[in-house]
């Protein structure tokens, strides 16, 4: 598939005078800024031999996989904890990105037959994956308890206009459930249900600036949801409660009801050492792109209401938490219909670097002039 960037913006925003952002307040009278917290993280190991899709998560390669930490609230810990618990494995080989889950359910039921229909309708379970972490063109997979399949594409999230590519689809991709129970029966009391899905490389790697499948120590943003609705019993049969919204339960915590903030999405990190013997290592760049992100969704607020992008951090009057990691402050181009915001900062090799975000979201890095 091909890539949308826009790389015309780079040399408009190039050609303007660049305004320097005021140095943000680090010690305001008021609130300070919340800190950075960094998404969640896993280290994801190489399966010893290709698995069994059928659900069940039984297979050898499956027992040395550690598990993720089980879901929260999407919103964070500030919310009450799930009702019932939700949490993942992963794998990988030359072929596949397997990702196994295990959704504690006392009342497994499924209503959605048909592939690509809009399976959060249903208590569903739910994959997101931005492999270069840019923010634009990911895949989001849904899957509920009768192994009903939506497989869409995001050019961008929908906050910077994107549209979901609903005919994309994943070829080679194989998933099974397991229901630990009996499904769509109300009168007994389940277990639960697992879900096993095989993501194939060739699929994934259509639309991504990183090799697939990844290098041992390559990192790729991805999260997981899991939609749960109160249910009650009428005429012997499950029925949405009316009136009540769905519960959101995620791996990584996004902070607000609404899973395409790719930002927000957890990092895993690919390994080929021996299960357990590979360190998560945090993204360096990880406090910089809070900085932008914080720009980022300052601008869209101030552009709501002044219909122009603000053109400094005194502008925005907005406030960012001490980080160590850039090298001096942001710098904020605009135009009447764009902006750019880009940080300095220290690359892996010890030379400087320069972040930048755009209008739609977009994040990039590119060598310090």
């Amino acid at each position: 598939m091909s890539k949308r960037v826009l790389p015309g913006l780079v040399l408009i925003l190039a050609a303007l005078p660049v305004q320097l952002a005021a140095p943000a307040r680090q010690e305001p009278a008021g609130q300070p800024p919340a800190p950075y917290v960094p998404p969640r993280g896993y280290v994801c190991y190489r399966a010893a031999a290709p698995l069994k899709i059928d659900g069940k998560l039984d297979d050898a390669a499956w027992r040395n996989a550690p598990w993720t930490a089980d879901f929260v609230d999407i919103e964070g810990d500030g919310k009450p904890r799930p009702r019932f618990r939700t949490r993942v494995k992963m794998l990988w080989d030359d072929e596949f990105f397997y990702v196994g889950a295990e959704l504690e359910e006392p009342h497994v039921w499924a209503t959605l037959t048909r592939h690509d229909a809009v399976i959060f309708h249903d208590n569903d379970f739910e994959v997101f994956i931005d492999p270069d972490g840019d923010n634009h063109e990911y895949y989001e997979f849904e899957i509920n308890a009768l192994n009903t399949t939506w497989d869409l594409f995001l050019p961008r999230p929908y906050r910077d206009g994107g549209n979901a590519l609903n005919n994309w689809e994943i070829p080679g991709l194989k998933s099974a459930v397991y229901v630990d129970g009996t499904l769509n029966n109300p009168h007994d009391t389940d277990r639960g249900w697992s879900v096993e899905i095989a993501f194939p490389w060739k699929a994934l790697g259509e639309a991504t600036r990183q090799p697939a499948p990844p290098k041992d120590g390559q990192q790729w943003r991805v999260n997981f949801s899991r939609v749960q609705w109160q249910h009650e019993i009428v005429e012997g049969k499950y029925r949405k409660v009316a009136g009540k919204k769905e519960d959101n339960w995620v791996w990584s915590p996004q902070g607000v009801i609404n899973m395409h903030w790719p930002e927000k999405w957890g990092y895993v990190q690919f390994s080929t050492a021996k299960p357990g013997m590979a360190a998560f290592r945090p993204d360096p760049e990880g406090p910089a792109r809070d900085v932008l992100h914080r720009i980022y969704h300052a601008q869209r607020a101030y552009h709501k209401e002044h219909k122009r992008w603000a053109r400094s951090l005194g502008e925005l009057g907005l406030m960012l938490p001490r980080t160590t990691s850039l090298l001096g402050s942001p710098v904020i181009q605009t135009t009447d219909d764009l902006f750019q915001a880009t940080v300095r900062i220290k690359g892996p090799d010890g030379t400087p670097q320069r972040l930048s975000i755009r209008q739609d979201s977009r994040v990039w890095v590119r060598p310090a002039e």
